[in-house]
């Protein structure tokens, strides 16, 4: 049985959207299940920021910064590097 994967991510709006996620970014690498996570901006959608990042496991509870939505997902399904069909 494979360890489940889970995805949060968090959302922030305003003019230092960016910079916030930014440094919350950076707390993320070292805690338990951590397997990546990116910090994504539009221009098409000026002033909002999110970070993705994946988990193994249930990951740790994270405390974002005030002001910033967040929401974690399991993975039911993926396709790409190490896609299996039928998961």
């Amino acid at each position: 049985m494979s360890v489940p994967l889970r995805v949060h991510y968090a959302e922030a709006k305003g003019e230092q959207a960016g910079l916030a996620l930014a440094a919350w970014l950076d707390t993320l690498p070292g805690q338990p299940g951590f397997l990546g996570a990116e910090l994504l901006t539009s221009p098409e959608q000026p002033g909002l920021a999110l970070v993705a990042s994946r988990w193994a496991g249930e990951g740790p509870p994270l405390a974002v910064p005030d002001g910033v939505r967040a929401w974690a997902f399991e993975v039911r399904r993926s396709l790409g590097p190490g896609y299996t069909p039928g998961t």
